[in-house]
């Protein structure tokens, strides 16, 4: 029995034209449209790939494409799922989306060329949508790629006859990208740019994706729950020696409410109190660069010494010392400040509102209310303050990101039964037992630590790096920070979060620690991997995404003072067109029209497998080609004819005949070439 014949495979071929450009049109799409699905409901993402697949079988197998019957209903479900999900047909989601299936969708509507064309110009108008939701330097180069992919495809289409390998069309695509981008790089510095993101304009359908990481709301777990996050909040560069890190407190919101579940801002008026700040001291001078978050919050190294100025934004201060700002921070903003680590917050003899500061709910936790009241037995309020962090630090309180879940009495049930909670837990069980003991207190809000990268110099802080203290006030003293933390788990405050609790299951680049290649500290390969990608990250941001209107103007300003003189600038202008005018005569003139035509006759010999030798002479070259069979016997002899003649005019004597008359006897030749 004959073994039966193997059916060759359906890649073992190549493919027909219109097969591979269409697949070349796919694969360029879906690098369009997978940074999307991050941002865009499951369905959408789900239905998009099915439709591309569909799109990938009918073109691999030759089937037929659906008919409208069938592509209707499918578009009207999709638009009915869009206004579901978004609760409209318009904005920026539901635009994004919608124009996400369209581009799908349209691949199985293919019938012409012009269908090709309207996909790709739809994919490039696609390709902005991606930096309404990222704007950082990988969603760039992942953009310059499928732009780049784009390109290929659409030059692929340009070719009627014999196509150039994908090779070649990839590096023509990247030829002309490399000639548009001086052009692109002139216009990012010069043409005018807008007061805002685009995306944050009325009527846009969204603001900033920026996310803040702190709200004005501190309940148990909030903030272990924000440990988790990686992400920078904000970039810091100190004019000199960056501080020890048990001095980076980054002063943010004041929470000074309490209704039992959660601490929250009693919302008072910027000013509506007299502040008395004395600073001494050194001063810590610094630029802070603070990522978008779409919130009015200004992180300060505390204490501030004056109000931040930022271009575009008014800052202004409450008399609890809270800088904000007078409007959502849309985008990534810089400003410069000084602080002093040293100071004294309203140190006079009373609070002009102490009441504010005493303040508990009815009701709640009365274990502690009941602990608070007997501390009021101790005459020095400073020893009651450190009678509750003895208590923190001697009994078995732990520090821990997973803290158990607590009930109506949250402070009591963590104080007197679970004893393991984050930062949140033991700044609000703090306060609650300084103000039952009599002692004005209140919660803060911000950031602590910060990584140096020493590749750039600059420090960031993280969203795990979000903190929550505590501060009382004293007689004569004023308000004295307390970090009832530092008393339980002292390395979160001397070092950082990951040298006094480990965060479980870690992604992304912190999950390589696992690997004993990962594992050398602070030198490790790991650590180093990530200064500079971080390196790389800050500069992106610090050079493209905080090029503002203002420091545009700026440049401007700089740029005519030093051009200020117009008729430098016309002299220099005139100058340079007569150069360039220059220089396009002389080439011209350069260009023998002998070595041009003989120029030509190589390129066609080439093409018909008879190159030049790079030390092959024209008479040389001429006894090869008499001696080949590759041409017709009219060809190689009108192609020997022509290199005789051109090898007596360029090596003998000046002969009478002229450049131009030889020209035109050797392109009549070159005509009989076939």
């Amino acid at each position: 029995m004959k073994d039966a014949p193997i059916k060759p495979s359906l890649f073992a071929r190549p493919l027909p034209r219109d097969k591979a450009d269409t697949l070349l049109l796919l694969g360029s799409a879906v690098l369009v449209l997978a940074p999307h699905t991050a941002h865009l409901p499951l369905w959408v993402s789900l239905l998009c790939a099915a439709t591309l697949l569909w799109r990938g079988y009918i073109t691999l197998r030759g089937k037929r494409m659906p008919s409208t019957l069938v592509l209707l209903p499918i578009a009207a479900g999709a638009m009915a799922g869009v206004q579901f999900s978004y609760n409209t047909l318009l904005g920026r989601d539901a635009g994004v989306a919608m124009l996400v299936m369209l581009v799908a969708f349209k691949m199985l509507e293919m019938h012409a060329r012009r269908d090709l064309y309207v996909v790709i110009f739809l994919c490039f108008f696609l390709v902005l949508t991606n930096f309404f939701y990222a704007q950082g330097i990988g969603t760039a180069i992942l953009m310059v790629v499928a732009v780049l992919a784009l390109l290929t495809t659409q030059i692929s289409f340009q070719f009627t006859g014999a196509v150039p390998s994908l090779r070649a069309r990839l590096a023509l695509s990247g030829r002309m990208l490399l000639f548009a981008a001086p052009v692109a790089v002139a216009l990012f510095f010069i043409f005018p740019r807008l007061g805002g993101p685009l995306w944050g304009m009325p009527g846009s359908g969204g603001g900033s994706g920026g996310k803040s990481g702190l709200s004005e709301r501190m309940a148990p777990g909030q903030m272990s729950n924000l440990a988790m996050s990686d992400e920078p909040a904000f970039r810091v560069r100190f004019d000199g020696a960056v501080p020890d890190k048990s001095k980076l407190y980054w002063r943010g919101l004041v929470l000074d409410a309490f209704d039992g579940a959660a601490w929250t801002r009693g919302g008072s008026l910027p000013g509506s109190q007299t502040v008395s700040l004395n600073v001494r001291g050194e001063a810590v001078r610094y630029e802070l660069t603070l990522e978008p978050s779409d919130t009015r919050w200004l992180f300060t190294l505390d204490m501030p010494g004056h109000l931040p100025e930022i271009d575009g934004y008014r800052s202004q201060v409450s008399h609890q010392l809270e800088l904000t700002s007078e409007r959502p921070l849309e985008g990534r903003v810089r400003y410069a400040m000084t602080s002093y680590p040293e100071y004294t917050l309203d140190d006079g003899e009373a609070l002009e509102d102490p009441n504010q500061w005493l303040l508990l709910p009815y009701g709640y936790n009365p274990k502690a209310l009941a602990a608070g009241l007997a501390l009021r037995k101790l005459a020095d309020p400073v020893e009651r303050v450190n009678t509750v962090l003895r208590q923190f630090r001697e009994q078995p309180f732990s520090y821990t990101l997973e803290p158990p879940l607590l009930g109506r009495h949250s402070i009591d049930e963590f104080l007197y039964g679970t004893r393991a909670g984050f930062c949140e837990h033991y700044s609000g069980a703090f306060v609650f037992l300084m103000r039952a003991a009599g002692i004005p207190a209140r919660v803060v809000t911000g950031y602590q630590g910060g990584e140096r990268n020493p590749l750039d110099g600059f420090v960031t802080v993280r969203q795990s790096d979000a903190h929550a203290w505590a501060e009382v006030w004293v007689r004569g003293r004023g308000w004295v920070r307390i970090d009832p933390t530092a008393a339980v788990a002292p390395e979160r405050v001397r070092r950082n979060l990951a040298a006094a609790v480990e965060r479980p299951a870690p992604f992304g680049i912190d999950a390589l620690r696992g690997l004993s290649l990962f594992q050398a500290g602070e030198d490790s390969l790991l650590v180093q991997l990530r200064n500079a990608l971080g390196a790389v990250n800050n500069g992106w941001n610090q050079w493209v995404l905080n090029y503002t209107p203002e420091r545009q103007a700026g440049l401007m300003q700089s740029l005519q003072s030093t051009l200020a003189d117009w008729r430098f600038a016309g002299v220099a202008s005139l100058l340079v067109l007569v150069l360039l005018v220059a220089r396009i005569f002389y080439r011209r003139r350069a260009i023998d029209p002998v070595e041009a035509v003989y120029s030509v006759l190589c390129k066609r010999l080439a093409h018909l497998d008879l190159a030049r030798a790079a030390d092959e002479g024209p008479t040389a070259y001429a006894a090869r080609i008499a001696a080949s069979q590759q041409l017709a016997p009219p060809s190689r002899e009108a192609a020997v004819e022509f290199l005789r003649r051109y090898s007596a005019w360029r090596y003998a004597p000046p002969q009478p005949e002229s450049s131009a008359r030889l020209a035109a006897t050797l392109k009549s030749l070159l005509s009989q070439l076939r």
